[in-house]
């Protein structure tokens, strides 16, 4: 059989597919940026935009590595915006804006994680006090409950008084069906954790190396850390870290 050259017409399909390819994973990578509002139930009252976070660090990974500590003692100093927003660019931000990718690793690019900020005293430079949830997309906080609330958390969390001393709190939860939906129970039982480990050494590591004080926290009640910041049914909190000035 003798190949000729293609038609028009099959030149033109083969265009429109590549076409349309592209227009898929584009649209894909924007769900992946815009699926982070939390879930339902979740009562937003103005966002905060962050300081874009630093990518060139003075202190090296290996540094970091090496000095890293859980630290449960904290200095009076409030945190800067500065401070919080690289914190969270670090545990969760979106690293690359065409695909959605983020700074912690995601089984299937499923992204199930979520997180939230219970800040109190002495708190966060220009913040009020109150429970706030990180939006990756735009690097903001999404403001929620209002007024102190880390002596509930700190009683939530099996009366650990670091919990409340710390300048901020970031709780990180999952909402598991995002992972579950492709992978099935062991989207929960193992991929949603190891990520929400993943993430957890980012932000350690990060608050080495801005000279912070952090402790990763897993003894708390689940359903009352998560009716106290407010996340919906369908997220399970993971992880407290309360976080300070190095005292």
């Amino acid at each position: 059989m003798t190949l000729g050259n293609p038609s028009r017409r099959t030149v033109a399909t083969v265009v429109a597919a590549v076409l349309l390819s592209a227009v898929i994973n584009v649209a894909v990578g924007a769900v992946r940026l815009v699926r982070t509002d939390g879930g339902g139930g979740w009562q937003a009252s103005g966002s905060v935009p962050l300081p874009s976070p630093d990518l060139t660090g003075d202190v090296s990974v290996e540094d970091a590595i090496a000095n890293r500590r859980s630290r449960r003692e904290y200095d009076d100093r409030a945190l800067d915006r500065r401070e919080l927003g690289q914190l969270l660019w670090a545990t969760q931000g979106v690293t690359d804006r065409v695909a959605g990718y983020r700074a912690a690793p995601s089984a299937g690019a499923r992204y199930p994680l979520e997180v939230y900020v219970v800040v109190g005293t002495p708190g966060v430079e220009g913040l009020e006090r109150g429970v706030y949830r990180y939006r990756p997309p735009m690097h903001e906080l999404v403001r929620g409950r209002t007024g102190d609330v880390q002596r509930e958390l700190r009683a939530a969390s099996v009366d650990q008084e670091f919990v409340e001393a710390a300048a901020v709190d970031v709780v990180i939860c999952a909402a598991d069906q995002r992972t579950t939906a492709k992978y099935g129970p062991r989207g929960e039982r193992r991929y949603v954790p190891m990520e929400a480990g993943h993430a957890g050494q980012n932000l350690y590591l990060q608050a080495e190396t801005l000279g912070l004080a952090t402790v990763s926290v897993g003894a708390f009640d689940d359903e009352r850390v998560r009716g106290i910041i407010g996340a919906p049914v369908g997220q399970r909190p993971l992880y407290v870290f309360p976080v300070g000035a190095r005292a």
